[in-house]
């Protein structure tokens, strides 16, 4: 997870497409995710799996920026939420 180190929200999830995609980690926002499912361990969100293969790679050794959070809002269609 990326937490805002100021008001302790959950800002995205870190999902590891490796059981389906190469094993690239990409982000979600929770606010994005409209079922989970606790005895599968599934999350589903609200999008195609053809645009979470092509969001932008998360590197967790290069700092989150205002930058790359624009640009994964921008590939999403999600700018503002």
């Amino acid at each position: 997870m990326l937490i805002d180190t100021d008001t302790w929200e959950i800002r995205y999830l870190i999902i590891n497409t490796s059981n389906w995609w190469l094993g690239h980690l990409v982000l979600i926002a929770p606010k994005w995710i409209k079922e989970v499912s606790w005895p599968t361990s599934k999350i589903y969100v609200d999008m195609t799996q053809q645009q979470v293969k092509d969001a932008p790679t998360f590197d967790p050794s290069v700092p989150f920026s205002l930058q790359h959070e624009q640009s994964l809002q921008t590939h999403y269609g999600r700018n503002g939420e």
